[in-house]
Order: C-alpha cells, then sequence, then structure tokens
C-alpha cells in the first residue's frame, strides 16, 4: 500500500476529497515522525508503536580500502507490531473485529454496523 492508496482510502471511508484526505493523511504522518524526532515513541493501539533500539558504537571497516573507522552509537527506529494486527495476521480475527476494537469508527462516518 502507498501513502495514495492510503489517501484515496480514507476520502472514499469517511466520504470526502482527496484533497482533504491527504491533508489527514499526511498531518498524521508527519505528527508520527515529529515524536520520533523528539525522541518519543508512537503506540497506536489495536495496531502498533514505534520505538527505538540503541546500537552500541562498534569499529567497521571501509569496504574499499578495508582501513578500520568507528562507528559512532546510534538510535535505530522500529516497528512492534500490537497483539490486534498479531492476530489478525494470524487468522485469529477479522478485519471489522480489528477496525471496531481498535476505537470504533469515526465521528460522522454514519457506520452503525452491529
Amino acid at each position: 500500500m502507498t501513502k495514495a492508496d492510503l489517501i484515496n482510502i480514507v476520502a472514499k471511508r469517511l466520504d470526502i476529497t482527496q484533497v482533504q484526505s491527504g491533508i489527514i493523511v499526511e498531518a498524521a504522518l508527519r505528527s508520527i515522525v515529529n515524536a520520533l524526532q523528539g525522541g518519543s515513541e508512537v503506540e497506536i493501539r489495536g495496531f502498533g508503536s514505534f520505538r527505538f533500539r540503541n546500537r552500541a558504537p562498534r569499529k567497521g571497516r571501509n569496504p574499499k580500502t578495508g582501513e578500520k573507522v568507528d562507528v559512532p552509537p546510534k538510535k535505530i527506529p522500529y516497528f512492534k507490531m500490537g497483539k490486534e494486527l498479531k492476530a489478525l495476521l494470524n487468522g485469529k480475527g477479522s478485519p471489522e473485529e480489528a477496525v471496531t476494537s481498535g476505537g470504533g469508527s469515526a465521528p460522522g462516518s454514519g457506520s452503525s454496523e452491529p
């Protein structure tokens, strides 16, 4: 799925224009990136979380010259799946259950499915 696909899905689901949907998707993604840049972890219940792993400093090797180089410590972002998403991908639930258990339908979407 691409960002454009996500924008199309949001536009159809909320019955809004693609421009409006693009603004929503871009704002959500930008918020996640800003939080990660600030060193915060991001958790989306029912979906997963974006966290950091710390890499220790180490000795590396320049592949061209073979010279030893110091590689500094760094934080590596990674995604950890939530329980609901993991169960869904392993065939233990339906997509609709995952959507409704993750916080219900969006306000004003008119969805009143049982």
